[in-house]
């Protein structure tokens, strides 16, 4: 049976794996580094190296937004700047003034953000004008790893791309002062963006079938055409296949970020993002079940935003909240608050999508906990597929690969799917209102 190798380059690691023609993959080689908002490159190039067993790939799941400037010789002059770098938020502003936003955002499918590359390179510009200059090449972390031009799917995450044309955008690009010779050209080279990856892996690729990713942040996406919202982004599979949806900037990140600030006892919550080994994480189960509890029963709203905002506000200088503390709140209400807060979030971008008969989850945060899963679908509605694979993006990367070749890769097995509790609705409905309020009150885009 023929195998493919695939790599899975995501901020905070690397997982590398041969995958066969069932998409099933041999033991993943995983390695670690720390997240953040710049990434060392060759650092990561070589983490990517150690992933892959030395041997070239023949499918790249990358991040998407990273931008590197390479010099002459192709060396980085610069840490890749990843999405959670957000010093770019004046540049952002100021082309918002120059420009069109919303034309851009039709244009591009992005909206002027930091998290993009105008923006960044605009800082860039400003702020390290010495490597600005002396850059020969701005190009996406795929694109130095693999030693070529770039493809659609990685150039549609830097909100330079053309989605009509096809080409980079002449008004954005003589807005930052970069001639079109300093990006990479559009090609073919065997990279897409990490979420359309985990569309691709976890089988949805299909208009009414959405895939969650809850990892450090959170995503939702479809592949398929809807209609113009400016909550969403538009990114792109190929030229044939459309991305669309929404990506918060919190998602286990949160979690993380309780347990240490609140200092949870392990012996009244569960760990997110494979903390603890299976044995201990089920015993802790049963000794508590959030999703057990009344839905937004604790009467808080939080706002999860502890990493500003990309959807569905767009608003970089938001800032996390937390409203209804009383002297009996607990950790524990604090917590299912935050993990239904970040639920409320992901329903606001799927209500500006077409409806999804389902929703497939992926993400290493969100498949360590079955109380999160259910929590989604009872506030999204619908039900929530749950797969065998944890490795979506990774085995996204290995059927497109396959798919280059002429071979059909079968959709990944279904584990269990996890139902709707619909006399949850009104509750969460209502809890929704409420954090809708709170954002409205404190943080509204300006």
């Amino acid at each position: 049976m023929a195998h493919v190798l695939a790599l899975d380059v995501g901020t905070s690691s690397v997982r590398g794996a041969l995958v066969d023609e069932s998409g099933v993959a041999d033991s993943v080689k995983q390695v670690r580094y720390e997240p953040g908002a710049e990434l060392d490159a060759e650092r990561l190039r070589d983490a990517s190296r150690e992933a892959g067993g030395g041997r070239e790939p023949d499918g790249v799941s990358c991040f998407w937004h990273g931008l590197l400037a390479l010099d002459r010789r192709g060396r980085p002059l610069t840490p890749i700047s990843t999405w959670l770098d957000v010093r770019a938020d004046e540049q952002a502003r100021q082309l918002a003034q120059r420009l069109d936003a919303s034309a851009v955002h039709r244009r591009t499918g992005c909206r002027l953000h930091p998290s993009y590359w105008p923006a960044k390179l605009l800082w860039l510009r400003a702020e390290q004008p010495d490597a600005f200059r002396a850059a020969r090449r701005f190009v996406s972390f795929s694109d130095y790893l693999l030693g070529g031009g770039t493809s659609l799917s990685m150039a549609s995450g830097t909100g330079l791309l053309d989605l009509e044309r096809l080409a980079w955008d002449n008004e954005l690009l003589d807005a930052v002062g970069v001639e079109p010779e300093r990006l990479p050209a559009i090609e073919d080279p065997p990279a897409w963006g990490d979420g359309a990856c985990a569309n691709v892996g976890s089988g949805s690729v299909e208009p009414d079938r959405a895939c969650l990713t809850i990892g450090t942040s959170t995503a939702y996406r479809l592949v398929g055409e809807a209609p113009y919202r400016p909550e969403l982004f538009r990114y792109l599979l190929d030229a044939a296949r459309p991305v669309v949806g929404g990506a918060l900037s919190d998602g286990g990140n949160v979690y993380s970020w309780l347990e240490r600030t609140l200092r949870l006892d392990p012996r009244d919550t569960v760990s997110l993002a494979g903390g603890r080994d299976a044995a201990t994480a089920s015993a802790l189960r049963d000794t508590v079940s959030l999703a057990k509890r009344p839905a937004a029963g604790h009467g808080l709203a939080f706002l999860p935003q502890l990493g500003g905002e990309r959807s569905p506000g767009w608003n970089v200088r938001a800032t996390g909240a937390l409203a209804g503390l009383r002297l009996e709140t607990t950790p524990l209400d604090v917590l299912q608050a935050a993990l239904e807060g970040i639920a409320y979030r992901v329903a606001e971008v799927a209500d500006a999508l077409p409806p999804a008969r389902e929703v497939v989850a992926t993400g290493g945060a969100l498949l360590a906990d079955d109380d999160w899963e259910q929590i989604l679908a009872d506030v999204l509605e619908r039900p929530v597929v749950i797969g065998v694979l944890e490795e979506a993006s990774l085995r996204g990367a290995a059927v497109l690969a396959f798919e280059r070749r002429g071979v059909a890769v079968p959709p990944p097995r279904v584990a269990r799917v996890v139902e709707p509790r619909p006399e949850r609705f009104e509750a969460h409905r209502e809890a929704r209102a409420r954090q809708r309020e709170l954002y409205d009150a404190l943080q509204r885009p300006g």
